[in-house]
C-alpha cells in the first residue's frame, strides 16, 4: 500500500510519498516535455501542454505515473484503493486510470482548474495493455495552497476537499478523515493527570502524549500516524533541515521488509519521494539507499519532444 504527504514548511512546499508494494516496476524519475505529445484514448491528442516529472514506468514509449508534478507546482499521487469501480464507458470525455495525472497536469496550472475539470470527466477500467492492466486507484491532487482527494465509486468521480494533506489506501478518505476523531488525546506535550484527584499519577517517560499513536502498518494507522506527524512536525527555514523533515515524516510510516506478508511475498517501501512544487525537483531515497538523490524539471529541455528518464 502507500501514504502520501503534502506538507508546508516556512515558505517550502513539499509533496512526497512512499511507494508500498511487494515487487518493483522498474520506475524511475522522468520528465515529459510541453511537446510530448498524448495520445488518449477517447481520440483527443495534446501536442502541446505543461512540462511535467515524477516517478514513472516507461512502456511502449509512455510514460506510467505513479505520482508526478507540473512546471506550476500541481502535483498528483495515485494509491491503492481497492474499491474504485472505473466508469465501463468510452467516448469524449473519459480517460482511463493511467491517463487521469498526464491529462490534469498537461492541462491544469492549479487545484482549482483540476476540480473544474473533474466536474466533466469519466475516469474508465480500460487497460494501458495485457502486462498493465487497470490498477484500482484514488488520487490526491494539490497546488501550493489547496489539496484535494479524488475517487471513483460506481463509475462516479468523487472530490474530497483534503485539509490535512494526508493520503493512505482503504477506506474512502471520507471515513479515513472521520477516524482522526478517535485520538483527540493525542499530543507531542506530556498528558495532564485527570485519573483521579485522590491518586496523582507521575509520568515515567517522555513522549506519553504520543503513547496511544497507531503503529500498524494498515492504511487507517498509517493515516493517523501521518497526519499527527505531519500536522505536528517542526518547521525548518533551512531547505537541506525543511527536505530532511520531510523525509522523516514519510520514514515514520514506511514498510520494513517481512513485517507485511502478501501472498506474492513482503510489502516494503519502494521508493520514498519529496517534491519541491516551486521550483519542481523530484528528490528521492530507495530502500536500500538512503542517499537522497534529485532530479530537477528545469534542468531539462521543457520545449523538446522526447521524455528525459532519469
Amino acid at each position: 500500500m502507500c501514504t502520501t504527504v503534502k506538507w508546508e514548511s516556512e515558505g517550502f512546499h513539499f509533496v512526497g510519498r512512499n511507494l508500498d508494494f511487494e515487487v518493483s516496476y522498474g520506475q524511475k524519475p522522468v520528465a515529459t516535455p510541453r511537446n510530448f505529445v498524448f495520445n488518449f484514448r477517447n481520440g483527443l491528442t495534446l501536442e502541446s501542454h505543461l512540462a511535467i516529472i515524477g516517478m514513472a514506468t516507461v512502456a511502449q514509449g509512455y510514460p506510467l505515473y505513479f505520482d508526478a508534478t507540473n512546471e506550476k507546482g500541481l502535483s498528483a499521487e495515485g494509491l491503492m484503493f481497492k474499491t474504485a469501480k472505473y466508469s465501463p464507458q468510452r467516448g469524449e470525455n473519459c480517460f482511463a486510470s493511467f491517463e487521469l495525472i498526464p491529462y490534469l497536469l498537461g492541462t491544469c496550472q492549479s487545484v482549482k482548474e483540476a476540480k473544474e475539470r473533474l466536474k466533466e470527466i469519466k475516469v474508465t477500467d480500460e487497460a494501458f495493455s495485457s502486462a498493465f492492466p487497470p490498477s484500482p486507484l484514488h488520487w490526491m491532487i494539490c497546488d501550493q495552497k489547496e489539496c484535494i482527494t479524488v475517487e471513483v465509486e460506481d463509475g462516479k468521480v468523487k472530490v474530497y476537499d483534503n485539509p490535512v494533506g494526508v493520503l493512505t489506501n482503504c477506506p474512502d478518505f471520507g471515513k479515513q478523515l472521520f477516524s482522526l476523531n478517535n485520538y483527540p488525546f493525542l499530543s507531542p506535550s506530556d498528558p495532564k493527570d485527570r485519573f483521579s484527584s485522590s491518586y496523582p499519577l507521575s509520568s515515567y517517560s517522555r513522549g506519553m502524549g504520543t503513547r496511544n499513536l497507531p503503529g500498524g502498518l494498515d492504511s487507517e494507522s498509517r493515516f493517523v500516524r501521518a497526519a499527527f506527524s505531519a500536522l505536528n512536525a517542526s518547521k525548518e527555514k533551512d531547505e537541506k533541515k525543511a527536505v530532511a523533515q520531510f523525509f522523516h515524516i514519510l520514514r515514520s510510516v514506511c514498510q520494513i521488509k517481512g513485517l507485511d506478508e502478501v501472498e506474492s511475498g513482503f510489502e516494503y517501501t519502494i521508493y520514498t519521494s519529496c517534491v519541491d512544487m516551486d521550483r519542481c525537483i523530484y528528490r528521492f531515497m530507495t530502500y536500500e539507499d538512503f542517499e537522497i538523490k534529485e532530479a530537477a524539471l528545469f534542468a531539462c529541455d521543457l520545449d523538446a519532444k522526447g521524455l528525459t528518464e532519469f
